[in-house]
């Protein structure tokens, strides 16, 4: 039981990089995504079991202000197996669906600097993750800083933290970069920690993540990615059913499509 709170507690799915249709109109941007995964990771934890999942998402941006919103669905399996584990609940676990729905304004600061600040909800409709812990539905607000490839992103919860009681006010801190490798590739590096408040100092930890993409235009746009991703959560802090370590090291490989 223990253990598939402390994987409520620090397990959810967040949103793809924000997309925008080449050809959409000069003052508004309406842009939608498809993608399929190998393994759903947020912050260097499977959401999905280590199983693939489904993604969608569409986005709008008004131009001259730099206003945008959208909204992003996937699949997980974290909140079921979470209730599920717990032997007063077993077989009563709801939410499989995870809705993301986002807003916020980016734009240029000067000297090369940019900004991204906003708020984003994580819904799961129908998720009874307050049998066992509380509510998983959660609200984040963040902050970023970019200078050429480079980023620094805050993010803090006003809520509880996907479930995870009194974390209300948890961090996450992001760092990477995204780098053009020639030959029409990205190399992409992230560093970021999860403080989770009002928990025990295991249930906070530290991920990273090394990938490469390439988008083929002769593939109709698809995009092509795999990544190395892990954490350095100790193994028995959080366990998906079959006792797998939720933040053990991992490939993840992506097919995508923006339109």
């Amino acid at each position: 039981m223990k253990k598939m709170i402390l994987a409520t507690a620090i397990a959810a799915t967040f949103v793809t990089g924000f997309a925008h249709a080449e050809d959409a109109k000069p003052d508004n941007e309406v842009s939608f995504n498809a993608a399929v995964v190998s393994d759903y990771r947020y912050r260097g934890l499977t959401q999905t079991r280590f199983d693939p999942a489904l993604q969608v998402g569409a986005d709008y941006t008004h131009n001259p202000t730099g206003l945008y919103a959208g909204t992003w669905l996937t699949n997980i399996k974290w909140i079921k197996d979470a209730v599920n584990s717990n032997a007063s609940t077993a077989g009563q676990g709801k939410g499989s669906v995870e809705w993301d729905i986002y807003a916020g304004k980016r734009g240029d600061i000067g000297g090369g600097f940019t900004y991204d600040v906003g708020g984003l909800y994580y819904y799961y409709p129908s998720n009874n993750n307050d049998l066992i812990a509380k509510n998983a539905n959660t609200f984040e607000l963040y902050g970023q800083i970019g200078y050429g490839p480079g980023y620094f992103k805050y993010s803090q919860s006003l809520t509880n933290l996907f479930g995870a009681p009194n974390s209300k006010y948890s961090q996450y801190f992001d760092l990477g970069a995204n780098f053009d490798v020639g030959y029409g590739m990205t190399l992409g590096l992230h560093l970021g920690h999860q403080d989770v408040r009002g928990n025990p100092a295991t249930a906070s930890y530290t991920d990273w993540k090394v990938g490469v993409s390439k988008t083929f235009e002769e593939l109709a746009g698809i995009t092509l990615g795999a990544a190395y991703v892990g954490t350095d959560l100790k193994d028995g802090v959080a366990s998906t059913p079959d006792g797998k370590n939720v933040g053990k090291n991992g490939f993840v490989f992506t097919l995508s499509k923006t339109f």
